[in-house]
């Protein structure tokens, strides 16, 4: 069974730190791209952030640029979102994300973060 299984989300002040973690399983995990997404409350779902299959290579979206990185260890299947400087804006919904071409699009159920005095 393939599945994704996030964690990490929570309420959190502005300017405080999360991590997020995205649990891999039934899929071979180092061959696929990894990314998150998120999903403000009655907004659309945007692109986050991306990362290869190697972790070579990493995009991030301009509105998070220089306050979340994300990384990847592929022995534990796991992919991480680090979110640094949390701005009342990046609260959302959170999802992973595994892509390969020519193969369907995996998701996860999603994590919520809240960033809130």
């Amino acid at each position: 069974q393939v599945q994704l299984v996030e964690s990490g989300g929570g309420l959190v002040q502005p300017g405080g730190s999360l991590r997020l973690s995205c649990v891999a399983s039934g899929l071979r995990f180092s061959i696929y791209a990894m990314n998150w997404y998120r999903q403000p409350p009655g907004k659309e779902r945007e692109l986050v952030a991306g990362i290869s299959a190697s972790g070579g290579g990493t995009s991030y979206a301009d509105s998070i640029k220089g306050r979340f990185t994300i990384s990847r260890d592929n022995p534990k299947n796991t992919v991480y979102l680090q979110m640094n400087g949390l701005k009342p804006e990046d609260t959302a919904v959170y999802y992973c994300n595994a892509r390969k071409t020519w193969y369907p699009d995996v998701w996860g159920q999603g994590t919520q973060v809240t960033v809130s005095s």
